[in-house]
């Protein structure tokens, strides 16, 4: 009689597994504006995306709003990515991160986009080509804006506007990002949680779809910091709705705060794996501006590679 019910519960178990992975795979393919899922920025792309919880540069705009309001009040930064994705895209981003005199807090202007070059217009009676061309595309402009609640919290919000674009066909949808960063203070840990693109229904066409809201979850940790020597290590969680939950985990060495060393894994991707990369800071004035270029490879598995280069300025 145990046995049986031993073998019910182990079937119960295998049920509830396939329905899981069913809904899963039925939930792939579902939701539009998947660009929206693209990471930003060289550094945390080479950490293998662990990045909600450190957050420190102008590309928290896209990993953890909150990180901006740690940012130093008294510089501005700007910072440039390009990424070469597989299929020949490019992903593209811009962001300036400032302060307002009298304003707690930091502002931010964010752009980013996804392109195609022009490729041309085929139909069943002509698949040479009719002459005609086309293009297809996602762009996002977001406002930022980022404040310490206590010497430990802060809290971030975006507002983007979203637009769609194929051929002749263009929609537009406003979407939400939420994030929050607490700093533990042992060993340097840092807590961050991000929620991403709160939306609404969109209808592209004829066909309507929902925007993909990803939440994430994680810690950093400073594992390392001497005048010559610093080391931070990180991890995340992260749930989409249209697939199954990821795991990010990745490090950064840096030496003399002038080059850095990098790696990371994206655990459960369907088409991305191991990641690293590396930078260099340096002085480009004496007023006090310093630079930071960075490159990022990440394995797309069958895809190929994914390179990121960025370039982040502070004065």
């Amino acid at each position: 009689m145990k046995r049986a019910w031993v073998a019910v519960l182990a079937g119960c178990l295998v049920l509830v597994a396939d329905a899981r992975a069913a809904e899963i795979f039925e939930k792939v393919g579902t939701f539009d504006g998947q660009f929206l899922k693209i990471g930003i920025g060289a550094r945390a792309a080479g950490m293998g995306g662990a990045f909600v919880a450190i957050a420190d540069d102008a590309s928290a705009v896209f990993w953890n709003p909150a990180g901006l309001a740690r940012l130093d009040p008294d510089r501005t930064e700007v910072m440039g990515n390009v990424a070469f994705w597989p299929a020949g895209l490019t992903f593209s981003q811009g962001t300036v991160v400032f302060h307002v005199k009298g304003l707690p807090g930091a502002v931010s202007l964010n752009a980013r986009s996804l392109t195609m070059d022009d490729e041309p217009e085929r139909t069943s009676f002509r698949p040479d080509g009719t002459g005609l061309f086309f293009d297809a595309g996602y762009t996002a402009f977001g406002l930022t804006y980022a404040r310490s609640l206590t010497d430990k919290f802060s809290l971030g919000l975006n507002v983007n506007l979203v637009q769609m674009g194929l051929a002749e066909y263009k929609e537009q949808t406003v979407t939400f990002d939420l994030g929050t960063l607490y700093e533990v203070g042992t060993l340097g840990m840092r807590i961050g949680m991000g929620i991403q693109n709160i939306g609404s229904q969109v209808q592209f066409i004829e066909r309507e779809g929902r925007v993909p809201a990803v939440f994430r979850v994680g810690a950093s940790f400073q594992l390392m910091e001497t005048p010559e020597h610093h080391l931070v290590g990180a991890f995340e969680f992260s749930h989409p709705p249209d697939n199954a939950e990821r795991a990010n985990i990745g490090a950064e060495y840096g030496f003399r705060d002038f080059i850095f060393l990098r790696g990371g894994y994206n655990f459960n991707y369907d088409a991305e794996g191991l990641a690293g990369g590396m930078g260099l800071r340096f002085p480009v004035s004496t007023l006090h501006t310093v630079a930071n270029v960075d490159y990022a490879y990440t394995d797309m598995m069958d895809l190929g590679a994914a390179h990121r280069v960025s370039l982040r300025v502070r004065f």
